[in-house]
């Protein structure tokens, strides 16, 4: 039975088609963010541009991507992170940073899709993010409430289509909720020691595997 006909759910594996040179961009500018490392005090537009241009360079990456649709989204998605990433530089303008990063999880929901369900991924991803977003919200000002529970949501949301995709979605997903989740600890709930280390050393990792997705070769199951 030919599985693109039936419309069954694809599997695709970690097996990327592209040459590892057109990653040397992406390679460089998180080099140059990690070893200049821009004090965020005080905010400056050159640390704006250190900080997104890792993003950037995936989302021009995208260009090549044989994803059709998926690819597409995937780079409107970057892009909205990267505007996201010029927000949150300026403490001030936090709140839009959290709207530009809503808006890249929805495209990325989007892009992911809800084939196959897998529905029994919610309860563990519930059972682990539930409790961290009930303190995150114990902790927050009443005017980031809102706006922060929208942002849990579709970050969520996203970790579940991105596991029940597979392949390097799954790995980015899981990351970006990991660096998500420091980043709200260390902001709202206590400080923690390197957390700016590790909150952009895994997002970055995030927002590659998720673009890597796009160039993975879907091999398909048939019986």
């Amino acid at each position: 039975m030919d599985v693109r006909k039936e419309g069954l759910p694809q599997n695709p594996h970690f097996s990327v088609q592209l040459p590892l040179g057109r990653l040397s961009p992406y390679f460089v500018t998180c080099t140059a963010y990690f070893l200049l490392w821009i004090p965020e005090e005080p905010p400056s537009w050159v640390g704006a541009l250190v900080k997104c241009l890792p993003v950037l360079c995936l989302a021009g990456l995208l260009q090549a991507s044989p994803g059709g649709r998926y690819g597409c989204l995937l780079q409107v998605a970057l892009l909205f992170s990267a505007l996201g990433d010029i927000f949150l530089i300026w403490p001030e303008a936090f709140i839009y940073g959290v709207l530009a990063f809503t808006q890249s999880q929805l495209l990325y929901i989007w892009a992911f899709g809800f084939r196959p369900l897998q529905p029994g991924l919610l309860l563990p991803i519930l059972l682990t993010c539930l409790p961290l977003y009930g303190l995150l919200m114990l902790h927050l000002p009443p005017n980031m409430v809102l706006p922060l529970s929208t942002y849990s949501l579709a970050l969520t949301t996203m970790l579940w289509r991105g596991l029940a995709r597979g392949g390097s979605a799954r790995w980015g997903a899981l990351f970006f909720t990991i660096s998500d989740t420091t980043l709200a600890w260390d902001a709202f709930i206590q400080p923690l020691a390197h957390a700016r280390l590790l909150i952009m050393a895994t997002y970055y990792a995030a927002q590659l595997l998720i673009a890597l997705s796009a160039f993975q070769n879907p091999r398909l199951k048939t019986n």
